[in-house]
């Protein structure tokens, strides 16, 4: 019997928990051809619903093609543009021999090289270009999506994840700036971008002085709610013939802070564990399992951190709001109330804590279970 709950992985359409708000707002704005952010902390289901979107848009609306970009290890503007022109062509084709067509269309002056492997049996085509550090191949390659539209008659939605990404290139700015003024010209074309470093994201699309100020629309992805968690926790395990009490499945979700990848998580180590009716001793039990799976990985967070750092995250954990006081200085020990603000910063760039306005928060909801209960006892 296949475990009924999905987590390291992107969620299938049976899979997902709610969201219907976020499903609705994104797909009315992409139909709209209305660039949208959307901002969330890893693992909270970003990227499993712009594929449910996009999925869902590309079998209802044939006037569409989708393109998916993944910037993860694209360390220069040079890799984005393979990474783009790649994915942007692979939008419009369904065969090699009509990719390879349209790079020879599209690509020609770059000197495309082509190559059909076959890794694990998805004969996949890629190609290589060598891009001459000019404005005119820029502009040629970052105009693709609009000039497939044309070409096509289709609108294009372009799906471009770990956006923030772009801010480690040499010249940032500068590249920012020649993205959006390709892209806020394409009448055709929707640009769907997303990231997980909530700061990074927030200073791309939020600061007045950055180039992709008010570029369209952003959404902060929130957490899903334990009214809509529990009922689909309840219904997973009576899909497949066990049952969990309620507390139980509230205890899920209390534990894990309604962390959508942990909770998952857990309620398969639970799911694994019960025969016919899961308990709150069976969550526990799997809890306890949980954090030993990930007691080596929080030990090298710490190791890795200062004393000053990780007096801080105890700091955090134990709700402290005000951290630049005289009883939480001398409590916690982790320095001046200068040091602070230095602190945050660097944990958030760690992404280990979340700094919202008036209130910060581990990110990692089990690292705070296991902060408490294991590292500090």
């Amino acid at each position: 019997m296949d475990a009924p709950f999905t987590f390291g992985k992107q969620v299938a359409f049976t899979d997902f928990a709610d969201r219907e708000k976020d499903s609705k707002f994104l797909t009315d704005n992409l139909l709209a051809l209305t660039n949208t952010t959307l901002i969330s902390p890893r693992r909270w289901g970003k990227s499993s619903l712009v594929e449910r979107v996009t999925s869902t848009i590309e079998k209802e609306r044939k006037d569409f093609l989708v393109a998916r970009i993944d910037l993860f290890n694209c360390r220069s503007e040079s890799d984005f543009y393979h990474k783009y022109a790649s994915g942007i062509l692979s939008c419009a084709t369904t065969r090699f021999e009509e990719l390879a067509s349209a790079v020879t269309k599209y690509l020609s002056r770059y000197a495309p090289t082509l190559q059909l492997s076959d890794p694990l049996g998805s004969r996949e085509l890629s190609f290589r270009l060598e891009i001459r550090d000019t404005e005119r191949s820029f502009d040629e390659i970052l105009d693709l999506p609009q000039k497939i539209a044309e070409d096509r008659k289709k609108k294009v939605i372009v799906c471009i994840d770990e956006f923030q990404s772009i801010c480690d290139y040499g010249d940032s700015l500068s590249f920012q700036k020649a993205l959006r003024a390709h892209w806020q010209r394409h009448k055709d074309v929707a640009y769907c971008l997303y990231g997980s470093k909530r700061r990074m994201m927030n200073d791309i699309f939020s600061n007045p002085e950055n180039p992709f100020y008010k570029f369209g629309n952003i959404m902060f992805l929130e957490k899903i709610s334990k009214k809509d968690w529990v009922p689909f926790i309840e219904k997973r395990f009576m899909d497949t013939g066990k049952s969990i009490c309620r507390d139980a499945s509230s205890l899920i979700v209390d534990l894990t802070d309604e962390h959508p990848y942990y909770v998952q998580q857990l309620s398969q180590l639970s799911w694994f564990r019960t025969e016919d009716k899961c308990t709150t001793a069976i969550v526990k039990d799997a809890l306890g399992s949980l954090v030993n799976q990930l007691d080596m990985t929080f030990s090298m967070i710490m190791q890795n951190l200062t004393v000053k750092q990780v007096a801080f995250l105890c700091a955090v954990s134990d709700g402290v709001e005000n951290f630049s006081s005289v009883d939480a200085l001398r409590k916690y020990n982790y320095g001046t109330a200068a040091n602070v603000k230095n602190i945050k910063e660097k944990l958030e760039r760690l992404e280990i804590i979340d700094c919202l306005p008036g209130k910060v928060e581990l990110l990692d909801p089990i690292l705070k279970y296991w902060l408490d209960n294991v590292y500090r006892k």
